[in-house]
Formats: C-alpha cells, sequence, structure tokens
C-alpha cells in the first residue's frame, strides 16, 4: 500500500481518542481534527465545517487514532479533498473554495427577513388542546387593527432579501378575509416600485373557503396550507369542531380550491399527537390517497397549551422518531410503487447533508433564524421574532417581544435579535461547539426559552437538539445502506425548492 508522509497538522494522542472507536452509539469526538460521530453501532460519520462528510469504519478509526503511522495516500486524499484534513500546500484556490461552502451553508440567515408572517386574527372555530386560539368568534380583541395592518405590509419591504414570502397565519385568518384580502392588495401595489419576488400562502382550516375567496388567491398567486392529521376519525379527535366534522369540512374546501385554482395550490402538514403515534401507515396513506405530494411529519412543540397539555398528549423524543421512521419508511414504501410523495421533515435533513445551498429551514439556521430570517407579525400589534415566540408570549412570557408594529419603540434592529444570535452561535454554545452536526445545526434560543424559561441553556438539555440529533443520525444510516435509486431519492428531496419554512 502506498502512503506518504503526515502533511496536515494533528493534535497530540490521547487515551481517549485511541479508544474512539470503542464509544457508544451517538458519540461525539475528535480525532486528527475532525469532528466524528458514532451515529450507529461501529459506524461513523466525520463531517467538516464545509459539511462535506465521509463515512469511517471501526478499522478506518483505529488508523487514524495511531499517530506514529502516515495515513494511506487514497484515504489522505479523499479527506482533504472533503476539507476534512488539510495540507500545508494548500493554495488560496483551495482555501477560498472551502470558505465558499461554509458560507453556502449560512447564506439564507444573512439575506435579510425573507419570510414575513400575518395574524390578522387569533380567532378559530377548532377546540384543539394543544393550540392558542380565540373561540370567541365575535368578538374583535383578538383582531389586528387597520393601521396595524398597513404598516405591517409597509414594514416587509425594509428587508433587504429579494424575495419576499408574506404568510398569513392565526387562528384561522379566512375568517378575516378583509384584513387578508386587503394586506395582498398593499403589498402587491407596493412592490410595483419596489419590485421584490413576492410569495403569498395562507395557513387555514378551509373551512371559510368560498369560490370568490378561491378567485382572489388565483388571481393574485396565493398558494393555500391546510393541516391534515390523518384520516377523519384521527383528525376529527385532534381538531375538534362543535359539529364534529373538522375534516369533512377541510376536505370540501381542498376539492374546491382544486377546482378553482388548479391541482397543486393546497399543501398540507399534520401534527402528531400521542393518538397519533399508533398509525404512522394509516396517516400516510391517507396523504396518498388524497393526491398530496407531500407531507410533514411534525411532532408537537412544547410550547403554550401543548406544554399545559403535554401529559396527556406529549411524548418523548424516542416515541415520535419510532412514529417518524415508520412514516418514512411508509413514505419510501409508496415512492418504491411509483407514487410520488416526499415527507418534509426529511427533505430538510438531507438538504443540510446533500446540498451545498442551504434551504432556509429558520428551525435549523445558524444562528437562528429567528427575527433575522422571519418576522412575525402579531393581531396585538408587536413584532415577533418567531411564530414560537409570539406563543410564548399567548401564556404569559413577552421576553422575546421585538417591538411595537407601530409607535416610538421601533428600533431597526431590536435588541432581543441580538440576544438571540448570541445565544444560537454554534461557535460558542455549550454542547455545540464540538457536536459533529456542527455544519447543519445550531442551538434553538426560542426552544430553550419556552422549555427552561432562559435562552442560554446547555444545547443538550433542549428537547430541539435531542430531536435533530437523532434525525441526523437516522438519515446516516440511511444513507450508509441506501441503494442507488433510493440515494438518488434523498438527492432530488435534498434539492432547495424554497426559503422560509416551507423548504
Amino acid at each position: 500500500m502506498n502512503t506518504f508522509p503526515m502533511i496536515f497538522h494533528v493534535p497530540a494522542k490521547s487515551p481517549e481518542l485511541a479508544n474512539a472507536s470503542s464509544k457508544m452509539d451517538g458519540f461525539d469526538f475528535t480525532i486528527r481534527g475532525m469532528k466524528v460521530r458514532q451515529f450507529s453501532p461501529g459506524n461513523y460519520v466525520a463531517v467538516a465545517k464545509s459539511g462535506d462528510w465521509e463515512f469511517l469504519s471501526g478499522e478506518t478509526l483505529n488508523l487514524l487514532a495511531d499517530y506514529t503511522i502516515t495515513l494511506p495516500t487514497e484515504l489522505s486524499a479523499r479527506l482533504i479533498s472533503k476539507f476534512l484534513i488539510t495540507s500545508p500546500f494548500e493554495g488560496n484556490g483551495t482555501a477560498l473554495l472551502r470558505k465558499a461552502r461554509s458560507t453556502a451553508k449560512h447564506t439564507t440567515v444573512r439575506l435579510g427577513p425573507s419570510l414575513h408572517i400575518i395574524v390578522p386574527t387569533l380567532q378559530c372555530a377548532h377546540s384543539c388542546q394543544y393550540c392558542q386560539v380565540s373561540r370567541a368568534l365575535g368578538s374583535e380583541s383578538h383582531t389586528m387593527k387597520i393601521d396595524d395592518l398597513d404598516a405591517a405590509c409597509d414594514q416587509v419591504f425594509e428587508s433587504s432579501a429579494q424575495t419576499l414570502t408574506v404568510e398569513f397565519q392565526g387562528g384561522d385568518p379566512l375568517l378575516r378575509f378583509d384584513l387578508v384580502k386587503r394586506a395582498v392588495l398593499r403589498i402587491i401595489n407596493r412592490n410595483q416600485g419596489e419590485r421584490r419576488t413576492l410569495r403569498f400562502v395562507i395557513a387555514s382550516t378551509l373551512h371559510q373557503l368560498t369560490f370568490e375567496i378561491c378567485e382572489f388567491c388565483r388571481e393574485h398567486g396565493i398558494y393555500l396550507s391546510t393541516s391534515i392529521d390523518g384520516p377523519s376519525w384521527l383528525h376529527n379527535r385532534n381538531r375538534p369542531t362543535k359539529e364534529r366534522d373538522a375534516y369533512e369540512r377541510t376536505l370540501k374546501g381542498l376539492k374546491l380550491a382544486r377546482e378553482v385554482m388548479g391541482p397543486d395550490s393546497v399543501s398540507a402538514l399534520m401534527t402528531t399527537t400521542r393518538l397519533s403515534l399508533a398509525h404512522p401507515h394509516e396517516i400516510v396513506d391517507e396523504y396518498v390517497q388524497l393526491g398530496l405530494h407531500e407531507i410533514f411529519v411534525r411532532p408537537l412543540s412544547s410550547y403554550g397549551f401543548a406544554k399545559r397539555n403535554q401529559a396527556r398528549l406529549g411524548y418523548s423524543v424516542g416515541e415520535f422518531q419510532s412514529f417518524y421512521e415508520a412514516a418514512l419508511d411508509r413514505v419510501l414504501w409508496w415512492n418504491a410503487k411509483g407514487v410520488p410523495i416526499r415527507e418534509v421533515y426529511a427533505s430538510i435533513i438531507c438538504n443540510k447533508i446533500l446540498s451545498t445551498f442551504d434551504a432556509g429551514y429558520v428551525d435549523l439556521q445558524s444562528p437562528t433564524g429567528a427575527g433575522s430570517s422571519v418576522i412575525v407579525y402579531n393581531y396585538d400589534g408587536y413584532v415577533y421574532p418567531s411564530d414560537e415566540a409570539r406563543m410564548l408570549a399567548e401564556t404569559g412570557d413577552d421576553s422575546l417581544r421585538m417591538r411595537a408594529i407601530r409607535g416610538a419603540d421601533r428600533e431597526p434592529f431590536p435588541k432581543v435579535v441580538e440576544r438571540l444570535r448570541q445565544a444560537s452561535e454554534p461557535d460558542t454554545a455549550e454542547g455545540c461547539r464540538t457536536c459533529a452536526y456542527h455544519a447543519y445545526c445550531g442551538p434553538n434560543p426560542v426552544d430553550a426559552q419556552a422549555q427552561h424559561g432562559s435562552m442560554n441553556v446547555h444545547a443538550h438539555d433542549t428537547e430541539h437538539c435531542a430531536r435533530h440529533l437523532s434525525m441526523f443520525d437516522n438519515m446516516f444510516k440511511r444513507l450508509a445502506k441506501a441503494p442507488e435509486y433510493l440515494f438518488d431519492v434523498y438527492c432530488a428531496w435534498g434539492k432547495p425548492v424554497g426559503t422560509g419554512e416551507a423548504v
């Protein structure tokens, strides 16, 4: 075997590194300057700051752990080409390429807020036990004032981002479609001078959808997003209405939107409750039966009412992961049968691992995209750095409130955004500095605030960290054994197709 003298800097050998190959599943360590993680027994991955990676066997690790020998030429060249180790002969071109690849992983968080969420009303006819809404449909106390709405529409253009997604959330925005319509027309009119690329989304139950609303949406290129938690019995249990017909009314709206606006005018996602855990195949099959081309298998966030009802609605990270893996297997089973359906969460993870260019999923940006790539203009007249932050405010924690939409306290760069950034720098955050997935993830200070009442907690103590360590581990397990056709599926899923939360 051909070898050459070691041409890269290595740290002093230590007993810990010498025994690295015997460490248990999920252990992170550094060897020859590389961050390595054992993602399953006997299987390891090294990840560079650029996001490039290489699978390592236990045999290769033993070789790397012995600092008294030179490395085989082929292994050294492969590790150098993926920026896992460096050479003293490296030229400026290679250094610039490494920097460019690292920068591409974080570009979206530096472009300015591209996702602007407007909450015109908190009113909703559902009684979901994990959601903060107002069931007082006749009251104006949970509806945005006209002056605040107009100001929010104008402030969208204060962002430096060229592509702007404006998403109307609630409550159910269609209960106040008059406000949605006013906002869309104002933004479109303002854009005649701004010349930005606009994308509008309305997140709704679709229960209030009418032909006239569909016509307006079709005319102005507005997409609809709804929630479908699975078969009718499951959806109606998770999202109760007085008449117990939430599923049937959502499907009626779905049918109308497709007829008027086109077959791909509506996307759907689901929220996993304890009741969902035993039915991953039925949930995926429901999406296939409805002709939906993607499903976002989301966990229940521990915010607000969901946190209060955690004992009844919640579950562990491990329980969610088992459910999620079964659902993903079912999605892939349908793909193998020629049914093209994409699981969005897997696509987010694949994008991080397999694509040079980040799709901009807010929860995995580093530093955090909260306040930097997403802004929320709430019905209460205040601006928040994320949807989760405004949910915290609904239960009394307004520590992440940025400023008023109108008024004297409008700061050009609110202090809360700087605090969020400082708390989410992966190079300094406890638990992130040594993590092998450093290039793909980062602390979620909003999650930390919700769970612990402080943004500055060890990353490993947060549900966000535990869940995503598991997600990345499991995707690397899949990539390590994927046949060529399945690897192609993962690569196609990882291609960036949007910005903001809709990957």
